[in-house]
């Protein structure tokens, strides 16, 4: 075989690679592309909003040591036993419920708009 025909056959298989390079890359491309996030709904947004019900629900327990107490006299109690605790500690104490609803708002609105889980209100 002559230098010359390798040479060829080196061309032919770096050219049929090629092609089947852009091949692929038209195939990919020919793939329907996302739509845009809605507006403000970024990891920066999602991230204010957070921190935002964050510093409230720091706030509120701070000026409200009843409830402040009770929240931390769940650490280190079963999932299940702190969600019946929570819904019974809610039953009993609308106004509170009411008031951690409001701080937590922003959180649920933002996810509403965003798409993503909503978590319980509990």
């Amino acid at each position: 075989m002559s230098l010359w025909m390798s040479g060829r056959r080196a061309l032919t298989i770096t050219m049929g690679a090629g092609a089947m390079l852009l091949g692929g890359a038209a195939i990919a491309s020919a793939e329907p592309v996302p739509p845009p996030p809605p507006p403000n709904c970024t990891a920066a947004d999602l991230a204010g909003v957070s921190t935002g019900v964050t510093a409230a629900t720091s706030a509120y327990l701070f000026t409200h040591p009843d409830v402040n107490f009770f929240f931390t006299s769940l650490k280190g109690l079963p999932r299940e036993e702190i969600r019946t605790k929570v819904l019974e500690y809610a039953d009993a104490h609308p106004q509170v419920r009411a008031e951690l609803q409001g701080i937590r708002q922003p959180m649920v609105d933002f996810r509403n708009r965003c798409g993503g889980p909503v978590l319980p209100a509990e």
